[in-house]
């Protein structure tokens, strides 16, 4: 998985389409750079919406035959994540997020990281807390692994896309689907 990272804030088009999951809708976008999105739901509408709302410069086309084979690769990883992906990712976030993304990389399909245990891990200070915001603030469902860290207890605690998301994200990469 490449990453390429640019700035939120410049004019751009994306690239969009649609893919359905055993976890639901799954809006995939593309930059010139790589993947900027992958939000998962129930509503197309919602999504595009929640889209909108996250890259409030870009201009959106729908081109699901374009981004096939990334909306292929995409739906791919919710149905076998322990296979990964050659996708290009263009993450967009601050110095600490980027950190705690690349740090939730490198967890393997079936397993979890507490939020403190990334904190612990990261070259730069951040709390718990910390690694949670930067959690929520992905972008690229899956991809970015945020489903993997849970609390210090073991339980699932929350999640962009929904808990219940979450816990069949986890719970189908310990094979238990």
């Amino acid at each position: 998985m490449t990453q390429h990272i640019s700035d939120v804030s410049m004019p751009e088009t994306l690239r969009f389409g649609y893919a359905d999951t055993a976890l639901g809708t799954m809006v995939v976008a593309e930059s010139a750079y790589g993947v900027v999105a992958l939000f998962i739901g129930d509503d197309r509408t919602r999504l595009l919406c929640d889209l909108k709302d996250a890259f409030p410069v870009a201009e959106f086309v729908l081109d699901e035959t374009g981004l096939a084979p990334t909306i292929a690769k995409s739906a791919a990883l919710v149905e076998a994540p322990h296979l990964g992906t050659d996708m290009k990712l263009d993450l967009r976030g601050t110095s600490l997020e980027m950190s705690v993304w690349k740090a939730l990389q490198t967890i393997p399909p079936g397993k979890t990281r507490t939020y403190s245990a990334i904190a612990e891990s990261l070259p730069i200070t951040a709390t718990a807390q910390e690694v949670g915001a930067a959690c929520a603030a992905n972008r690229v469902a899956v991809a970015v692994p945020c489903h993997r860290v849970v609390k210090s207890d073991g339980s699932i605690s929350g999640y962009r896309w929904g808990v219940q998301r979450k816990r069949r994200l986890i719970n189908r990469e310990r094979g238990a689907k």
